[in-house]
């Protein structure tokens, strides 16, 4: 299978540079992430890509049993790594993305060298001793009315999702993002991402690790942000002054400046 068509992968940037690859989260593809690249295409060789199910991937590539645990999303991300043998990448990993990072820094630490983590948060649901920031009651309130209605539902949530109420053309651009995603495709995704539990695999990373927060989340509460901290040792917290869930869209200066700062100290 052609990997590269397969999740419509772009690489751009210098390419002498070392690798920075971007992935996007649910709902959303590389598009995303066109504020970020001309901030890293100096001195990096930057790649993205969609996940099959979003963007431009090819839909025909699409198993709801493969992507129906994270494990599939990062064989994704390695298949990719690997079509352009990519060693020692940061891998930058957006929401849901950026524990799909750290498995598949787990399942081949050659292809990841370091990870950033933008808004992450190993499990959405509160546990004992944990605040995710919804009950398990929310989640199921909310996956309900997506698969009830996607396109009511993105619509009602996406502003919520992104944040700055003051910017609606943000929320706007969310809504088409996640509207343009096919809905039975984004149902598997949205199981797959706000029923996960990823925090026991947060033990396993061993890359230097940037994670960034942001001072206001609706999705990643700053007590998730500082958990993610707390369970890798020798993480760098970032705390952006930004609010929403997508900083590098709603931030970008502030979020290009954390990264670059990161990737500056990996040399």
């Amino acid at each position: 299978m052609d990997i590269v068509r397969r999740n419509s992968v772009t690489v751009t940037g210098n390419p002498q540079g070392p690798a920075v690859v971007l992935a996007h989260g649910f709902g959303c593809d590389q598009n995303m992430w066109r504020l970020t690249v001309p901030a890293l295409a100096e001195d990096h060789r930057v790649v993205l890509f969609d996940y099959v199910g979003s963007g431009r991937s090819d839909a025909s590539a699409f198993s709801s049993e493969r992507y129906s645990s994270l494990d599939g999303y990062a064989r994704d991300v390695l298949e990719v790594c690997e079509a352009l043998d990519l060693r020692e990448a940061v891998f930058v990993g957006h929401s849901v993305s950026a524990m799909i990072g750290v498995l598949a820094a787990d399942m081949a630490p050659e292809r990841i060298g370091a990870l950033v983590m933008i808004a992450p948060s190993p499990r959405y649901i509160d546990d004992d001793g944990y605040r995710g920031g919804f009950s398990a009651e929310d989640i199921d309130e909310l996956l309900g009315s997506l698969e009830s209605n996607y396109l009511g539902w993105s619509a009602a949530m996406a502003p919520v999702i992104m944040g700055n109420a003051e910017r609606p053309e943000l929320g706007d651009e969310l809504t088409n993002s996640f509207c343009a995603t096919d809905p039975d495709m984004a149902r598997v995704f949205a199981r797959t991402t706000f029923l996960s539990d990823s925090r026991d695999d947060l033990k396993s990373v061993r890359v230097p690790t940037l994670v960034l927060e942001c001072t206001h989340d609706a999705i990643a509460p700053r007590e998730v942000g500082a958990f993610v901290h707390e369970a890798i040792p020798g993480s760098t917290l970032v705390t952006l002054d930004a609010t929403g869930h997508c900083p590098h869209l709603s931030a970008p200066e502030a979020t290009n400046e954390a990264v670059r700062t990161f990737l500056a100290g990996l040399r």
